[in-house]
């Protein structure tokens, strides 16, 4: 398995660049035999599709690098320390880690609503192979993307792409709230400079949508590892409800997901705009 796909602007023109980590679906015949769950219920976790809504970067002279492997297979939003005993044998717990109790290591144990993927664990070895196959390959390139973006522009703006489950959010909007359409994590001011975090949630707000910060979701290890603003790396999750565009039982797109998909591309080119401050002249040019 290739571990992800990689779409590349014929010249890059921002600062901006786009990643899919989750939104991977080539499952490999042999995870199939292994898990309990059907087609269908592995799928849950998955963020289905969104690689196709951010499809435009490169058309506005960003990259996106899109995964290839499912979530439920390795996770490329977690560490690849944080491997779970409960479900690799051989695996060692170095202290709580609250991702790993849940199930949703670098190996998940479960999918969405807590359902197990497996009947017993699978091997060290196994674990391991995965991670080298597709987690190290998606972020050496992710890294190299990010470090490009900064020699030519000076800095990199990273934009995590998921997709959230409409009861994800339903539990945050009590008291008559308005559900959020769009949830963006910047763990609270420490991966992304508030500027640019403004600039992506107008991007979102001029398009209709209601954005929200950080509840309940406020960036895993991709934001964490690399937004660092003192050094002019942001890195911001976007999470879109999914209700907005698939059905999620079904894990299939929406009658209305083309029109959907346009709004998307407009708002694509409103968050490609943020990194325009500037190019670097490069002695290689």
């Amino acid at each position: 398995m290739c571990a992800y796909r990689l779409f590349r602007p014929d010249r890059p023109t921002t600062s901006v660049v786009f990643s899919s980590p989750h939104s991977g679906r080539d499952y490999p015949w042999t995870f199939l035999r292994q898990t309990v769950l059907d087609e269908r219920a592995i799928r849950s976790s998955e963020d289905a599709f969104v690689d196709i809504l951010f499809a435009d970067a490169p058309v506005h002279g960003a990259p996106l690098i899109a995964a290839n492997a499912p979530r439920a297979y390795v996770d490329l939003n977690r560490a690849a320390e944080e491997l779970d005993p409960a479900v690799i044998e051989g695996a060692r717990l170095a202290g709580h880690n609250p991702r790993i109790s849940s199930g949703l290591g670098v190996i998940p144990r479960v999918v969405a609503n807590g359902r197990a993927i497996y009947n017993g664990k699978i091997g060290l070895a196994e674990a391991e192979t995965r991670i080298a196959t597709c987690w190290r390959p998606y972020h050496d390139r992710l890294q190299a993307l990010v470090d490009e973006a900064q020699v030519r522009f000076g800095e990199s703006i990273l934009i995590d792409c998921h997709s959230m489950p409409r009861e994800a959010i339903e539990s945050i909007t009590s008291g008559g709230k308005r559900r959020p359409d769009v949830v963006l994590g910047d763990r609270f001011g420490a991966s992304a400079a508030a500027d640019v975090v403004d600039r992506v949630e107008a991007a979102f707000a001029a398009a209709g949508f209601r954005v929200g910060r950080n509840a309940p979701f406020a960036g895993a290890y991709i934001t964490q590892r690399y937004g660092r603003p003192a050094r002019r790396q942001h890195a911001v999750q976007v999470e879109v409800d999914r209700s907005l565009y698939m059905d999620e039982a079904e894990v299939r797109p929406s009658r209305d997901f083309d029109d959907f998909r346009r709004v998307m591309a407009s708002i694509v080119a409103d968050l490609a705009e943020i990194g325009r401050a500037g190019e670097v002249p490069l002695a290689a040019e």
